[in-house]
């Protein structure tokens, strides 16, 4: 089957770019229509096999907007080409969308026979794609309304998946919960989601923090209410803040190349490369742009998914990246003022217990990426590294996937995690109580025992009852179990309302 439009360009330029999700490709059809993830084009309207304008019209008109191939794509048009169809129609969109970007990418002024009428048109189409207010472009009546700039630019897609979450009210949902509880209710669920927020960051990396380290990263996680603006200086010292090892701490953004390795001996075992430290730094800062201008004017947490993924992604520490990037999501939405109250939504909570997808979500950037570089094993622990791809990889990229993460860990976060810990101390509260007024037991006895026993469904375990032995009397345990498993029972009978 013959490719079409943008993936006509990338074969036939061989651009570097990441795989296309869903290609055009000519078939047996009497209209462009989707067939599985295969954008179906008749051959009778497919643009002729050496007209480069006509594939690249093609792609803007039919797939969207995919800044890493066009940035690569353009310059190589000629502008006498594009002179030529502007003369035959001056007002085209698409061909308007291209003058603008290559005018854009080249710094290469394009001559126009008349100067451009009608309306303005967003470069990217709103009802396709999660957009920003956009900075007009008089020239070409173009409004460049992407999520970020023409230097650093993320698109997120509004697939089915992502209307959904956006349209489920996630952040209104946890405001409106946590305001709910009682003070003294509200306090603690807070403060369980910073002492778990906090372990479950660290155990993603496979950490298990010490009390020193937990403590410092519980006052950077309340830190974030106060909606500090991100500085290089503020993310060295948030870095610094999360490593006990004085060798690994930072000065500044990283001036060496880094990567991501496995367990795997040599070059094979390089999973990830991010972009040189020139490219980092120079990519950086926008994102700390866009960092501190995103969140007012879209929705905070897809501001934070292109935040946090976009951090991970460009790695400008040589360590403690992986905690920075969910600290970021937090931060993004208390600059957003989505969190009031000191509310923390445990996203780290939520996606230790999906770590594979976490994984997965990752590596549709990370694997394609790899591809790009050619890494040459020197000795233990040294490599070679030579870029072998185009800067538009890490310059233009597809934030879907890390978004639509974002948000169901969002939603995860308060509807389970949340949820679930507020259940369990109202639960706990009551069989204290209960428990309390009947028999007289050691506080600090009783607690441990009715937490054990709620954690395990209803039972204390016979070790606990041989710990206990001499400080409870033996029908004080029947009686926490009685106790415990008719609270649960009456949870678990109580149908979810969808508020």
């Amino acid at each position: 089957m013959k490719s079409v439009g943008y993936a006509w360009l990338l074969e036939s330029l061989q651009l570097s770019a990441f795989p296309l999700r869903r290609p055009a490709k000519v078939q047996p059809v009497t209209r462009i229509k989707w067939i599985g993830e295969t954008l179906a084009v008749p051959a009778s309207i497919a643009p002729a096999a050496d007209d480069l304008l006509a594939h690249l019209l093609f792609g803007l008109k039919h797939e969207g907007i995919n800044l890493a191939i066009l940035a690569q794509a353009l310059p190589r048009i000629p502008a006498a080409a594009l002179e030529a169809e502007l003369a035959k129609a001056p007002n085209g969109i698409y061909l308007r969308k291209a003058c603008f970007l290559r005018e854009a990418f080249t710094g290469e002024p394009l001559h126009q026979h008349a100067p451009v009428r009608g309306t303005f048109v967003p470069l990217f189409d709103p009802a396709a794609y999660v957009t920003l207010p956009g900075e007009r472009n008089s020239r070409w009546r173009v409004e460049f309304n992407g999520i970020g700039t023409l230097e650093y630019c993320a698109t997120v897609e509004r697939t089915p998946e992502v209307v959904a979450l956006l349209e489920h009210g996630i952040l209104a949902r946890a405001q409106d919960f946590i305001q709910s509880l009682p003070a003294a209710m509200m306090d603690r669920a807070i403060n369980w989601a910073y002492l778990h927020e906090t372990q479950d960051s660290f155990a993603i990396e496979k950490e298990s923090p010490s009390e020193d380290k937990s403590r410092k990263f519980i006052q950077l996680l309340r830190q974030a209410h106060e909606r500090l603006p991100l500085s290089e200086d503020y993310l060295v010292a948030l870095q610094n803040a999360t490593l006990s090892n004085p060798f690994d701490r930072a000065g500044a953004f990283r001036h060496e190349q880094n990567h991501l390795a496995s367990g795997l001996q040599g070059s094979a075992g390089v999973t990830y490369v991010p972009p040189s430290p020139d490219l980092c730094r120079e990519l950086m800062t926008q994102l700390m742009v866009l960092a501190n201008d995103a969140p007012a004017r879209i929705d905070p947490l897809v501001a934070a998914g292109v935040i946090s993924f976009g951090f991970v992604f460009l790695h400008p520490f040589m360590d403690g990246n992986g905690r920075l990037s969910r600290f970021l999501i937090h931060q993004t939405l208390c600059r957003a003022g989505a969190l009031q109250h000191g509310l923390l939504l445990p996203v780290s909570v939520a996606m230790k217990r999906e770590e594979r997808l976490y994984l997965e979500t990752l590596q549709e950037f990370s694997r394609p990426a790899r591809e790009f570089w050619d890494v040459r094993w020197i000795d233990h622990g040294q490599f070679a590294f030579e870029f072998t791809g185009d800067p538009a990889i890490y310059r233009f990229w597809d934030a879907t996937a890390g978004v639509r993460f974002t948000l169901e860990m969002a939603k995860r976060a308060l509807e389970v995690e949340l949820r679930e810990e507020t259940a369990f101390l109202q639960n706990f509260d009551m069989a204290m109580r209960a428990v309390n007024d009947s028999y007289d037991v050691r506080g600090s006895d009783l607690a441990t025992l009715v937490m054990m026993c709620l954690t395990n469904n209803g039972t204390v375990s016979k070790n606990r009852r041989k710990q206990f032995l001499y400080s409870v009397q033996p029908e004080v345990f029947d009686y926490i179990e009685q106790v415990c498993r008719a609270l649960l029972s009456e949870q678990q009978g109580e149908q979810p309302v969808d508020d």
